[in-house]
């Protein structure tokens, strides 16, 4: 009777022990790692020697392009609506800005500051627009606090002369500007800068702003040339902000700033 007792209390023990060791979990298997996502575009922006930019892009959304390109660029680029969901497929290496852009876009704008003492416009804001969009707001990257005015008594301005006395008389004129064909004519003799800035701008139809009340002389003759070209001939101090409009191959001048000269070194370097 004790041996059978014993026994079975030996083989209960084993039991129980049975019992609480569970069997072990077996570990999941791990899953392979994906490979890394291939990026849809592969966009490299060079500034040297002159700013350059390379774009491979397969079925890739315009918005993220346009998004690293301000990004690079350090400059506002804003879209039509259509293009904000537009996938893009396009491969070109080193073109500068303006080609560029025109392949990005069936409407493109730049809105540029030149300063007349660097060879390179900086460009302040860059918009690729939907087909037929319209043009953006002129304000949109340009805007300043203060404009100056130029007041004249001449109520014949506008006119032609009609006798070789007045056409002479018109010549013999200290200054002298006229714009046609988008393209610039100053002729002026011992004039002050701020006053031959003030009748172009009167005569483009834009804003002129004056810093610098320093008295520079200007004596010179410059006949039919885009404005931009004028400006950088006056003074190294003049800031010029224009458009661009490249799907019709326009420059538009908007704003002339004569700087301070000592603002103006500063912020050349």
């Amino acid at each position: 009777m004790k041996r059978t007792v014993f026994c079975l209390l030996i083989c209960l023990g084993s039991f129980n022990i049975a019992l609480s060791q569970k069997p072990a979990t077996p570990r999941p298997e791990a899953k392979p790692a994906k490979p890394p996502a291939t990026p849809s575009f592969v966009l490299t922006v060079k500034k040297q020697p002159i700013l350059n930019i390379s774009l491979k892009a397969e079925k890739a959304k315009v918005s993220d392009v346009a998004q690293e390109l301000a990004k690079r660029l350090k400059v506002p680029v804003q879209l039509g609506k259509e293009r904000e969901n537009q996938l893009l497929t396009v491969e070109f290496s080193e073109l500068t800005l303006e080609p560029a852009l025109q392949l990005l876009a069936p409407q493109v704008y730049v809105d540029y500051e030149i300063n007349t003492g660097e060879v390179m416009p900086k460009p302040l804001g860059i918009y690729l627009y939907d087909e037929n969009q319209g043009e953006p707001p002129l304000s949109a990257a340009i805007n300043g606090s203060t404009q100056s005015m130029l007041i004249e008594g001449n109520t014949e301005d506008g006119v032609e002369p009609e006798t070789d006395e007045a056409k002479k008389k018109l010549e013999e004129q200290p200054l002298r500007v006229t714009f046609k064909n988008n393209l610039l004519t100053v002729k002026a003799k011992k004039q002050p800068l701020p006053l031959v800035l003030l009748k172009i701008g009167e005569e483009i139809g834009i804003p002129v702003e004056i810093q610098d009340q320093a008295v520079t002389i200007v004596d010179t003759e410059i006949s039919k040339l885009p404005v931009e070209d004028v400006v950088r001939q006056l003074s190294p101090h003049v800031r010029l902000f224009l458009r661009a409009d490249l799907t019709h191959a326009e420059r538009r001048a908007l704003r002339l700033v004569l700087a301070e000269q000592a603002q103006a070194t500063q912020q050349d370097h």
